[in-house]
């Protein structure tokens, strides 16, 4: 089955760290506050989801969320998670790591749309 969102090794690796750290993480992706696009990571249950967000998939046992609204302009795309070197503007928890996640995307080519078409979720 074809996965929404992708992580790479390099940010596999921040995450896991993140989680010893600070214990259950959730990811949500942002719609342009902040740091602009830039996936963001929080300790599970402090930030507040509702009906208007999608859950993509998980990375690392992370569920990883945006809005709807934002989803309908990104659902054509993969989203993978990876890190580079820089301080981001955000809250999320890597910033004071001195690097900052990023997303890479590419489009679903047309049998994993279908594919995702077919999917109840997302």
């Amino acid at each position: 089955m074809v996965a929404r969102i992708l992580v790479t090794d390099k940010a596999r690796e921040v995450i896991k760290g993140l989680k010893k750290q600070h214990g259950p993480l959730i990811f949500y992706q942002s719609g342009g506050c902040c740091d602009g696009s830039a996936p963001m990571c929080y300790p599970d249950g402090e930030l507040m989801l509702n009906e208007s967000d999608v859950k993509l998939g998980s990375i690392e046992e992370c569920n990883f969320y945006m809005s709807k609204d934002q989803f309908t302009y990104w659902k054509h795309t993969q989203l993978q998670v990876d890190i580079v070197e820089g301080r981001g503007a955000s809250f999320s928890l890597e910033i004071p790591l001195g690097i900052r996640f990023i997303i890479k995307s590419r489009i679903f080519n047309e049998k994993e749309l279908d594919e995702l078409a077919s999917l109840k979720d997302a």
